[in-house]
């Protein structure tokens, strides 16, 4: 595997290092401040950045921020974020990564090759998705899990993002950003409990915008692909 530091653009230094900041200034100003929570979104946000060039070492990142970030919602109880990250999005980073190392670009070998979906991968891809929303309801209301409905949506965009990341579609990162999205409104509410969860909230606003960019460079190499 490259060093995937040597492909990245001035644009993409610029967003990385804006984005590790904000998240470093967020957390240690913070009145309670938690290593692991800026360990996790360090780890998380520089994997962003390297899914964005379609570089495999997103995937091994993705895996560490998996586990980290089970830990950090053991803590608050959020039984499906841990359940999601640790026995869902964990394996599928796994998965992602073998599957992206069996597929280099063949323009580029340092980035993904990317599929286009057809119909039928499309059909599995939302009926998976059906049945994870019921199975994971389940789980939750007998765990009595807080703010269960956000939660149940949480895990249904993380499962789609994660199933699209592995299929190696540029739409993986819209599940994603749609994901960051109820993940502020959980990490908000448990803000309002504690305060400590704050920077959590910033953390996933970071998150939101750069897979918002990991999107927009997926598309474009998409566009390129098929000139």
């Amino acid at each position: 595997m490259n060093n995937p530091l040597k492909n990245m653009t001035k644009k993409e230094w610029i967003l990385w290092i804006i984005s590790l900041s904000i998240v470093i200034v967020s957390n240690l100003f913070s009145s309670n401040f938690d290593l692991l929570t800026l360990v996790a979104a360090l780890v998380g946000v520089t994997s962003l950045i390297f899914a964005a060039k379609g570089n495999v070492w997103a995937q091994i990142l993705m895996i560490v921020f998996s586990i980290l970030y089970g830990i950090i919602s053991y803590r608050f109880r959020y039984w499906g974020e841990m359940i999601t990250y640790l026995g869902m999005a964990l394996p599928m980073a796994v998965w992602s990564a073998i599957t992206w190392l069996r597929h280099p670009s063949g323009s580029d070998g340092n980035e993904v090759e990317i599929q286009i979906l057809h119909r039928t991968q499309l059909l599995y891809v939302g009926g998976a998705s059906v049945v994870v929303t019921f199975v994971f309801y389940l789980i939750l209301d007998a765990l009595d899990t807080p703010n269960i409905v956000f939660s149940t949506i949480s895990v249904v965009t993380s499962f789609l993002a994660a199933a699209l990341t592995m299929l190696r579609s540029s739409y993986y990162a819209l599940g994603y950003a749609a994901n960051d999205l109820v993940l502020i409104v959980l990490w908000t509410l448990a803000s309002l409990e504690n305060p400590a969860y704050i920077p959590v909230v910033v953390n996933f606003t970071i998150f939101f915008f750069n897979d918002m960019y990991g999107f927009i460079s997926w598309k474009r190499r998409e566009i390129l692909m098929d000139l």
